[in-house]
């Protein structure tokens, strides 16, 4: 109430009051509209009527919102350093990616080289000599070493072997790449 009874008292005695010159006017031009009266809108503050403890709310508000914004900033500004933090890790990830894919490649013909190099062995000694050994090896592995060898040399360190354990062997031999030969097989 107290607003618009101080709202009204700006307004009201300028609406109402009225010259010689005004009714002059009026009475040459009876059409005419009445005049506008502008505001001063650049201080919005003086055209609003608020008690102290309202302006001062305000103001504490505009404060608040003030100091958000300037948080909110900041937090974008952590976030992007943390963001090219996390870019130049997995940057630094996939360097060192490439260079264990490298060392792991690097081994593994490494260890391709060593178990060829012992085929070789096992294929140069004599079948009954090589025979022994295998017999003592694990089915798989024996598997595995046998393959690498040239047949006509398997063949007869396999003929050497005891025949249980020549047995395993071809049983483990005829099943690698069995998965690929039924693939082929149902394509």
């Amino acid at each position: 109430m107290l607003f618009t009874l101080a709202g009204g008292t700006r307004w009201l005695p300028q609406a109402f009051a009225t010259t010689e010159h005004d009714k002059a006017q009026a009475s040459l031009a009876p059409t005419a509209l009445p005049t506008a009266y502008s505001v001063d809108s650049t201080d919005k503050v003086r055209n609003i009527c608020f008690s102290d403890d309202m302006a001062e709310a305000l103001e504490q508000d505009q404060k608040n919102i003030e100091q958000r914004i300037a948080d909110l900033r900041d937090e974008e500004i952590q976030v992007q350093n943390r963001k090219l933090e996390l870019d130049q890790q997995a940057e630094d990830l996939k360097a060192i990616q490439v260079e264990l894919d490298q060392k792991w490649q690097k081994m593994s013909e490494t260890a391709n080289q060593d178990i060829q190099h012992l085929a070789q062995m096992y294929g140069a000694m004599k079948p009954d000599q090589a025979a022994s050994i295998f017999n003592q090896m694990d089915p798989g592995f024996a598997a595995g070493f046998l393959r690498l060898i040239p047949s006509d040399q398997a063949g007869l360190i396999m003929a050497n072997m005891q025949s249980d354990k020549a047995y395993i062997v071809s049983v483990k031999l005829a099943s690698q790449n069995k998965d690929v030969r039924e693939a082929l097989a149902n394509p």
